[in-house]
């Protein structure tokens, strides 16, 4: 009787320390690792790398660092402001027309003796409207043609009315072959505290057609989108 007890309790320990095994056994659903610590399956791993917040950081940190610019220009036949829309579909820019309060006339050789006759005075002709927010923008893309060797006197009205201390100035002006003069020297003096790129320089015959030029001229100055 006691041997047939104690094989019963030898069946019985058996059965129970099997059973105990099998439950305990590796599972290979579990997200439980021998170590205790938390492991994640390939699809976890790769949302979390998805959503990574350092990747939304520096998206952000780029916008807010991209440059604003603005085009600024003079133009009394068109020829400049063929250029500057070129100049602003090249590089995403604003825009703003200098239009005098008074208007030119219409007639060339009018245009032209009162073009001198305002260098000869110095004079500051008067903007019909102003720019808001001008200080928002970092790059400043400054147009006109070319008068008498010059900027034409409402050039000088702008620069008088707008500080652009901190701002590059990329100046471009057109003409039928008198090219740049002293212009971008001139805007280096009235803007010491700006920075004023290479200027561009495009013939009255080209104007119509300056999207190749005016391309290549961005990249030269490191301004190109």
């Amino acid at each position: 009787m006691k041997k047939l007890m104690s094989v019963i309790l030898v069946v019985l320990l058996f059965t129970l320390t099997a059973c105990s095994e099998s439950q305990s056994g590796g599972d290979s659903s579990s997200p439980v690792s021998q170590g205790g610590e938390l492991s994640f399956a390939p699809s976890d791993k790769q949302n979390e790398e998805q959503s990574d917040p350092d990747d939304t950081e520096e998206t952000s940190e780029t916008a807010e660092t991209a440059l604003k610019s603005l085009v600024v220009y003079f133009s009394w036949s068109g020829n400049t402001e063929n250029v500057a829309n070129a100049i602003k579909e090249q590089t995403d820019s604003d825009i703003f027309e200098i239009v005098p309060a008074t208007p030119y006339s219409d007639d060339y050789d009018t245009v032209v003796d009162l073009a001198q006759q305002e260098q000869r005075n110095n004079a500051r002709p008067e903007i019909a409207d102003s720019i808001e927010n001008f200080a928002e923008y970092d790059v400043v893309y400054v147009g006109f043609p070319n008068w008498w060797g010059d900027m034409p006197m409402i050039l000088y009205t702008f620069f008088d009315s707008y500080d652009l201390s901190g701002k590059t100035i990329a100046p471009f002006c057109t003409s039928g072959g008198s090219g740049l003069s002293n212009t971008v020297n001139e805007m280096k003096e009235l803007e010491p505290g700006a920075t004023v790129t290479d200027g561009l320089h495009i013939g009255s015959s080209a104007s119509s057609d300056p999207d190749d030029t005016v391309g290549k001229w961005l990249s030269e100055i490191g301004l190109a989108k």
